[in-house]
């Protein structure tokens, strides 16, 4: 009998057929490969046929996109989790500790017998204001808003009692001051100030840090915002600088240029903002509630820069050569740096219109602060006639001064705490305050100086609780003050002091001040370089500050030299 031939045998395609092999996104198939010539049809059996095995792919953590066909249809088991909504409201344990400190305050704490039940009220509500900005159960303006709110709802403040600080002068200094270096960040004339210093001291990296450092010192007084100053100016600069020289944010090169330069420049801002009046918000601010205390100084702006001069201008000629001794970059020489500040400049052009026209107007302005008092005229005024030159010419717009969120910020709740400091006075609370304090340090035996040296240390060091230069002044200010007047402290020494040291203390920590989360935020240093350095050079500043002070004071009692101590009326005390 002969065999009968196999239909499969004659069409052997038909086996492949049979057996499909599955199609696999964006790779190459490979074909079934037999490892002998099919036989030709015949009666003999079928040739097996061998495929090789495919290697599966690996799954990725980051799956490829789907085709436009599949895309349409969703897939729960790859689209990722919906983050969970940003948590609104007040967080619960500041708020709880906020009012715990306002209500134990009101309640459970005896009223003293020299102090009214208005004023024990407000010191109630005044402190849980206080502990709620360093908590932050709401934001800040939020949460003072909230205080204004239950000092009036209490009846502890009459409406217009409460608002009485919104109308103040010094508040609106602020809000201006504020929409002056929005100015100088829109015409860029701050970064073109800053890139010819860069220029002309360049060639090295402690001549660039220095050329950094003078040309900040050079825009301060009429840019009177220090983080404006870093963010909108000179961190752009640095930033070019050190990625040109091959030193990258987050890196092991960051230590080439970038590490240095940011950490100099941070340390140093705070001496620029101490050296003028104007040149930063919290400065106003300082000398308003000293006023609030009856301590008035006379030509406010040369009495500043008369006492803080020496020091600042020594501190800053001495910051950048300890830093680049004990945080040391790479590169000691940049030959490059006056190449691309000139290209820099190239690409700029001539300055523009809007830049003369801010030219002038600070040029103005600032000499109506420093002889404002001579030709009767305030400092408020001579901002308000600075702004209204620049909305004239369009160097700014009204939207402008409408997107400064930091100054409306700033107005709302600072006023509020303004007004609420005042009315702590008027009702007696910060002679009460001083007369116990005088009291504790006369049972101490302490002399003023050794006061003096105790209450500034604990007011610099206490900024380590804070997250903020102003929100700092708004909570201790006053009361510190107070204390240095009751230990016998020459009244403007004091304020000015603890002013300077309000500077001072904004370069501790990356968190400090507004300019130290600039600063850090960058990449190019190490939290704990941060702590280290900003602790080394804090005592750096003090033991300058404190040595060219002394000098100062020993100067103008030797030779009775009428200064800003005797156009304030106080007398210092040996």
């Amino acid at each position: 009998m002969e065999p009968v031939a196999s239909p499969l045998a004659a069409r052997p395609s038909a086996l492949l057929r049979s057996r499909p092999i599955p199609a696999l996104p964006r790779r190459r198939l490979i074909s079934a490969t037999p490892l002998r010539p099919p036989p030709q049809p015949s009666t003999a059996s079928p040739p097996s046929i061998r495929y090789r095995r495919r290697r599966r792919p690996k799954p990725s953590l980051f799956p490829a996109r789907s085709s436009s066909s599949q895309s349409d249809s969703p897939n729960p088991a790859s689209s990722p989790l919906p983050l969970p909504p940003p948590r609104e409201g007040a967080k619960p344990i500041p708020l709880a500790i906020s009012l715990a400190v306002g209500l134990a305050i009101w309640f459970l704490v005896p009223t003293p017998a020299e102090v009214t039940p208005q004023a024990w009220q407000l010191l109630a509500i005044f402190l849980s204001t206080i502990t709620g900005l360093i908590l932050g159960p709401l934001p800040i303006a939020a949460w003072a808003f909230l205080g204004l709110t239950a000092s009036v709802a209490t009846k502890t403040l009459t409406f217009s009692a409460a608002f009485d600080a919104f109308e103040n002068e010094v508040i609106w200094l602020i809000v201006i001051s504020f929409f002056f270096a929005r100015g100088f960040v829109k015409t860029g004339l701050g970064d073109r100030i800053a890139t010819y210093f860069v220029k002309w001291l360049g060639k090295s990296t402690l001549g660039l840090s220095y050329g950094l450092t003078i040309s900040e010192a050079f825009i301060a007084p009429a840019m009177p915002s220090t983080t404006a100053r870093a963010g909108g100016v000179f961190l752009p600069i640095i930033q070019s600088l050190s990625l040109s020289a091959g030193s990258e944010p987050g890196d092991r090169s960051a230590g080439r240029l970038g590490s240095y330069l940011v950490m100099s420049q941070f340390q140093s801002s705070s001496n620029s903002s101490a050296l003028f009046l104007t040149a930063a918000a919290q400065n106003l601010l300082c000398l308003k509630l000293a006023e609030e205390l009856g301590i008035n100084i006379a030509s406010p702006w040369l009495s500043w820069f008369e006492a803080a001069s020496l020091p600042a201008i020594a501190s800053l000629l001495v910051t950048p050569y300890i830093l680049y001794k004990i945080f040391p970059p790479e590169i000691k020489d940049t030959p490059d740096a006056p190449a691309i500040a000139t290209k820099r400049l190239e690409e700029m052009g001539p300055a523009t219109r809007n830049e003369w026209v801010m030219i002038c107007t600070m040029v103005f302005a600032v000499s109506l602060w420093v002889f404002g008092d001579a030709l009767g005229v305030s400092s408020v005024v001579a901002a308000m006639l600075g702004l209204s030159i620049l909305l004239l010419f369009g160097v700014l717009n009204w939207d402008d001064c409408l997107s400064e969120k930091s100054a409306w910020d700033t107005f709302a709740w600072f006023a509020v705490l303004v007004g609420m400091a005042e009315q702590l006075t008027n009702l007696g609370i910060v002679t009460w305050m001083s007369n116990c304090v005088a009291e504790s340090l006369q049972h101490f035996s302490l002399s003023w100086p050794a006061a003096f040296c105790i209450l500034q240390a604990s007011y610099f060091f206490i900024h380590y609780l804070f997250a903020s230069q102003t929100a700092h002044v708004g909570a201790l200010y006053s009361a510190f003050l107070a204390m240095h007047m009751a230990a016998g402290v020459p009244h403007v020494l004091a304020t000015l002091a603890l002013a300077y040291n309000t500077n001072l203390f904004g370069a501790l920590t990356h968190y400090s001040s507004g300019q130290a989360a600039v600063y850090f935020g960058v990449g190019y240093l190490d939290l704990p370089d941060m702590f280290r350095l900003g602790f080394i050079t804090a005592l750096i500043n003090a033991l300058i500050w404190a040595s060219v002070e002394d000098f100062q004071m020993d100067y103008r009692c030797n030779y009775k030299l009428t200064n800003s101590w005797d156009a304030a009326n106080v007398s210092i005390q040996d």
